[in-house]
């Protein structure tokens, strides 16, 4: 069974929720098996997934939300109709579309014209799409940057520690080998003053000879 992690969101897990949902909006599938794949992917229940996505992520993908739909429903549209028609009604949508008329295009009603317009649509909607991939590529140049910087203050950090741990060690070390010096010398004093209360004295007499002190 997959843990749940409590802990913060990190930009790699905001950027494969994003990339999650938004394949899955391109695909016609829904928001909530984005959420419960990406669940799986990085150990979340899908409802936190979903918060996430509309409390924070989404705001930073409308554009590209807004293109995977459209992708979405161009994926659709092919699906459903001939190749005809389907070059027809695109390349002519912002004429016959517009003017209210529903006319059947077959191959042989379209025009150099058509194909024109349709071409230059899809190219159109490829700048838009390469657009986009150079903003992600951005955004994900800017979030590599921002985690190398992070790293980078991570392990300076990491090896200021170890200095004053190894620091914090040696004082110790010092602290307890000086109470220990200190606590001999003690020792050794009371011992001299003991020695010199014990010691036996002399003194020497009128006639020159040595009688003992009590």
């Amino acid at each position: 069974m997959t843990a749940i992690r409590q802990d913060a969101w990190t930009a790699d897990d905001d950027l494969i929720l994003a990339e999650v949902t938004l394949r899955h909006i391109r695909e016609g599938s829904t928001q909530l098996a984005a959420f419960e794949e990406v669940g799986e992917r990085i150990g979340r229940t899908s409802a936190a997934c979903g918060f996430r996505w509309n409390s924070f992520v989404r705001k930073k993908y409308e554009t590209a939300i807004q293109l995977a739909k459209s992708q979405r429903q161009k994926r659709n549209y092919v699906k459903k109709h001939p190749i005809g028609v389907q070059v027809a009604s695109i390349a002519l949508e912002d004429t016959e579309l517009l003017s209210g008329k529903n006319e059947t295009f077959t191959e042989e009603s379209l025009s150099i014209d058509s194909v024109i317009r349709f071409l230059r649509q899809w190219r159109s909607n490829y700048q838009d799409l390469a657009r986009q991939v150079k903003q992600l590529e951005r955004e994900l140049y800017d979030k590599e940057e921002k985690l190398a910087k992070i790293s980078k203050e991570k392990e300076y950090l990491s090896k200021q520690v170890n200095e004053v741990q190894t620091d914090y060690r040696t004082v110790n070390d010092d602290y307890k080998a000086l109470i220990q010096i200190m606590d001999r010398a003690r020792r050794l004093a009371i011992l001299s003053d003991d020695d010199d209360d014990n010691k036996t004295r002399f003194r020497m007499d009128a006639n020159g000879n040595l009688e003992r002190i009590e």
